[in-house]
């Protein structure tokens, strides 16, 4: 070798150093790059993110609701009984009438003297009557003949009271109390007898009939409350009684007819479609979890809980149902939390993030607060 390339010794120790810098490098990439991966492993699945509210107490109302158009009570159609002219027509639509009033006159000509000509025979039947009768105590007259003339009299009188009857339709009277919800005459029109001239309605008093599933036939009873809301009117309530209910079950579709009936006379109006809920039953402090947390890929009723970072499937045994809430009779205790966003990518034992808050316990709610759509019993 050359003298030269080693003199002193320094180019050896300087390639010696670059050897042993080289090494030393590749060995801390190599344990950094462990220690990234020992990091990952630790570290394991990603959380996944969720919201969640916990259990509390509320009232809570086990209820049926229905839709119904709104009836009338009563109603009748007004028919001519004798033909005639119409001389006056009394009325108009709309307008409130009572039972008995004259709603229409009739030329009655004809009939009175058809009145007048049986009154008189009749006045000329009862005076040989009594005649006869006299005669008959002086045994100058049969038995046989005055009692064909007593015959012959009450048949006049028969004759007279059909013809006063005839007579009293030329007066077309209302048979019930309510609106002139139609008209079908004018002054002047000539009106065949039996024909309809008038329609009215008793708006006093509502009826919407509601069809029943028979499974309800043992928690509905007459005089419940009832509580309806109209399409016509957004906004309004208003308040009922179950009046009736059939006493028994239609084989066919297996429903029973219960009718509820609501005060007339205001805004309420016969042929307005209405929404109906009755509440049968109501607890006033009960553990309530939103409907949104109940599962509904499984057989049996459960929600998922959040219980030390994961989610854990619960079952639970349900109660009423009244609108967005759900009634929890076994399972859960107050302040559980209970997820109702984010469930569909948990399983069992997923590590869970919650957002959107902590879901602390909510205060006590008011009664149909949060949700008064229909509701029913857990079945």
């Amino acid at each position: 070798m050359p003298v030269n390339t080693f003199v002193h010794g320094r180019p050896l120790r300087a390639g010696a150093l670059l050897i042993a810098c080289a090494l030393a490098l590749a060995a801390c990439k190599k344990g950094d790059g462990d220690a990234m991966a020992k990091g990952k492993e630790d570290k394991g699945p990603e959380a996944i993110p969720v919201e969640v509210m916990a259990a509390a107490k509320r009232p809570i109302a086990a209820s049926y609701t229905g839709t119904a158009p709104l009836e009338a009570r009563g109603e009748s159609q007004v028919i001519a009984k004798t033909s005639g002219v119409a001389l006056q027509v009394l009325v108009e639509e709309g307008q409130q009438v009572h039972a008995g009033q004259v709603l229409v006159r009739l030329d009655s000509s004809r009939a009175a003297l058809q009145a007048a000509q049986t009154a008189a025979q009749m006045r000329k039947l009862e005076a040989n009557y009594a005649r006869s009768v006299t005669l008959a105590q002086q045994k100058l007259i049969s038995a046989n003949d005055i009692d064909t003339i007593r015959f012959d009299l009450e048949n006049a009188r028969a004759a007279n009271r059909l013809a006063n009857l005839e007579l009293s339709y030329a007066n077309v009277v209302a048979p019930i109390s309510g609106v002139i919800a139609e008209r079908k005459i004018k002054d002047g029109n000539f009106v065949q007898i039996n024909t309809p001239i008038f329609r009215i309605v008793d708006t006093s008093r509502l009826e919407a009939t509601l069809n029943v599933p028979e499974r309800e036939v043992a928690t509905l009873t007459s005089g419940l409350k009832v509580d309806l809301a109209v399409d016509a009117l957004p906004g309004h309530k208003f308040e009922g009684t179950i009046d009736r209910i059939a006493p028994v079950v239609d084989s066919g579709s297996g429903t029973f007819r219960v009718i509820c009936t609501f005060a007339g006379g205001g805004t309420l109006q016969p042929g307005m479609f209405g929404r109906i809920r009755i509440d049968y039953d109501q607890r006033t402090d009960a553990l309530v979890v939103p409907r949104v947390a109940l599962l509904d890929d499984e057989g049996d009723p459960a929600v998922y809980a959040v219980k030390a970072g994961k989610a854990v499937r619960v079952p639970v045994k349900l109660g009423y149902l009244d609108g967005q809430w759900a009634e929890v009779r076994q399972g859960l205790k107050v302040g559980d939390q209970v997820v109702t966003a984010g469930k569909v990518a948990l399983r069992e034992g997923s590590a869970v993030q919650i957002i959107g808050g902590a879901g602390q316990p909510q205060k006590k709610l008011a009664a149909g607060e949060g949700g008064s759509a229909a509701a029913s019993t857990a079945r």
